[in-house]
């Protein structure tokens, strides 16, 4: 990945919807969500969500694909990829590491506590 295409990637996630869009869509995983369903389980007006969802798609970070009258929008996992990688390369200074397991805590877990 060139640093444009990072820097691209990183802006289209430097904003609440777009990232509240794109974490939406990794969680449909590959098969995806309709658009209509992504505006309304975020409370987005068309236009809006439209002009998010391009962005993402334009930044690699999304793809769609028609299905009957819908567009089914899911996240580019290779695009993703693609990215985490650019964003790791050289880690350690290119030397061989395996970090510590990081034990995350995701959004639900946090709201059940």
């Amino acid at each position: 990945m060139e640093m444009k295409q990072a820097v691209q990637s990183l802006g289209a996630l430097a904003q609440e919807s777009r990232l509240a869009i794109f974490r939406l869509l990794v969680q449909a995983g590959p098969e995806g969500m309709a658009a209509g369903s992504v505006g309304e389980k975020l409370d987005l007006p068309p236009a809006t969500l439209s002009f998010h969802l391009a962005g993402l798609t334009r930044a690699g970070l999304a793809q769609n694909r028609q299905d009957g009258r819908f567009v089914i929008y899911s996240a580019d996992f290779e695009g993703m990829g693609r990215l985490l990688a650019y964003l790791t390369e050289d880690c350690c200074g290119g030397k061989a590491c395996v970090p510590a397991p990081i034990q995350f805590v995701t959004t639900k877990q946090r709201k059940r506590t």
